[in-house]
């Protein structure tokens, strides 16, 4: 069965991580939505609905799946997937009709023919789930129904046992000059990684993944379900159990509950706690975040009472590229935008900085340094042997040109008239 993963209004809730990608290139675990998406429906090929903003860079980065094509779409019947939608460990349902599938009173899928391809309006996600509410049989999805960041974390510690299901292998048995703390079978080492001695992997609650050419050394605590990436280096590092580490990512200090995209650059003490951060971030020595918990009210016979909810506890997100000084204390549920830079200072920083802002002395400026963080941003990349490419830097200077011109909708992808 084909797939096409697609991108509703409400990715909105989700900057500034989705700035300079789809939703569905969000990790959860240590696997895309997207990843997920795809193994759930045994698909065979895909393709991406985004929006237009971000039409090349998607095609740049999945050169052999169809990108915002009718026409691949219009040949036979295809399974259109919510970006949004974590699928549920259960077995996929047989399709054999067009149908739609709910999660959390949201549609999660929808299966169409070519009948029903010929109506559908990209630029219209609400017509077309009205549409489709009217004239298919529904059925429950499963899953659930991704609605902010905090969704993502508070699923990740379960995800990377699920991927790593997913995945199938066996462990990998070699001898051990580091200690090991709970179920060996939990434990996955590629041989190509390096472990050093005392190093510690704890796998009693979930497993510990370290991942190809992934460095890991002395005096580390791995707390399971936790996944270091490729090339990843853990410098004398607590990692905390629900913790994802992307590629070439380098970390020291203490990280909890936490999604880490690629390269990211965290070498020093500090503490990063329930916080989702895009790649190219730089993070400097003693940061720290902060926590928040949800006080839920409910009625009691005995009257108004209040707890606090420990499953929405909130750090922060950081978008691509933005750079976090050394002795920064973040707020909880902090929102730092792409590009944006806190230089140290003792002040506390906001709670929201937009992109390519800076907080310095107590106070958000807006320089026109813009040209020169992208300048930065390419040099960065090429001394990581990384080529950026046209269309990320297309992304980038719209980002910029948003913000010198604050008419963006993400909704639309466009500029309002003046």
């Amino acid at each position: 069965m084909r797939t096409c993963f697609f991108e509703d209004h409400a990715v909105a809730a989700f900057e500034p991580l989705v700035s300079t990608r789809p939703i569905f290139d969000l990790y959860c675990g240590f696997q895309t939505l997207a990843a997920k998406q795809a193994h759930y429906f045994a698909s065979g090929l895909t393709g991406r609905l985004v929006r237009p903003d971000l039409e090349e860079l998607v095609r740049q980065q999945n050169p052999h799946e169809p990108v915002n094509d009718l026409r691949w779409l219009r040949r036979g019947p295809v399974v259109l997937v919510n970006g949004r939608w974590l699928p549920p460990d259960t077995a996929p349902p047989v399709l054999d009709s067009p149908v739609v599938a709910w999660a959390d009173d949201e549609i999660a899928w929808v299966l169409l023919t070519t009948d029903g391809l010929a109506s559908l309006n990209l630029h219209d996600w609400d017509e077309n789930f009205a549409h489709w509410r009217r004239s298919l049989p529904a059925r429950l999805a499963g899953g659930r129904m991704l609605r902010q960041p905090w969704d993502l974390l508070a699923s990740s510690a379960h995800e990377i046992a699920r991927d790593l299901r997913t995945r199938g292998e066996q462990p990998y048995v070699r001898p051990m000059d580091f200690s090991l703390v709970g179920p060996a079978g939990r434990l996955r080492i590629d041989p190509t990684a390096r472990v050093d001695p005392l190093v510690v992997a704890d796998t009693t609650n979930g497993p510990v993944i370290i991942e190809r050419e992934a460095v890991v050394t002395a005096f580390t605590r791995l707390e399971g379900p936790c996944y270091i990436g490729p090339a990843a280096i853990i410098q004398s590092a607590s990692i905390h159990a629900g913790t994802t580490i992307g590629r070439a990512s380098v970390v020291g200090g203490e990280v909890a509950e936490s999604i880490l995209h690629g390269f990211v650059d965290k070498p020093f003490n500090g503490y990063l706690g329930r916080s989702y951060v895009g790649e190219w971030v730089e993070i400097g020595a003693g940061s720290q975040t902060a926590h928040s918990l949800t006080t839920d009210h409910r009625r009691t016979a005995a009257g108004l009472s209040s707890f606090l909810d420990c499953r929405d506890r909130r750090g922060c997100l950081i978008g691509d590229q933005a750079r976090i000084g050394s002795g920064t204390i973040l707020p909880a549920g902090a929102t730092i935008g792409v590009f944006a830079s806190l230089r140290t200072t003792a002040a506390m920083a906001p709670s929201y900085l937009p992109a390519f802002a800076t907080f310095h002395h107590g106070r958000v400026e807006y320089e026109n340094h813009g040209e020169q963080e992208l300048v930065r941003a390419d040099e960065r990349m090429r001394r990581r042997n990384v080529e950026p490419t046209s269309a990320l830097r297309e992304v980038y200077c719209r980002l910029l040109d948003d913000v010198r011109y604050p008419r963006y909708d993400i909704r639309t992808s466009r500029r309002d008239s003046a």
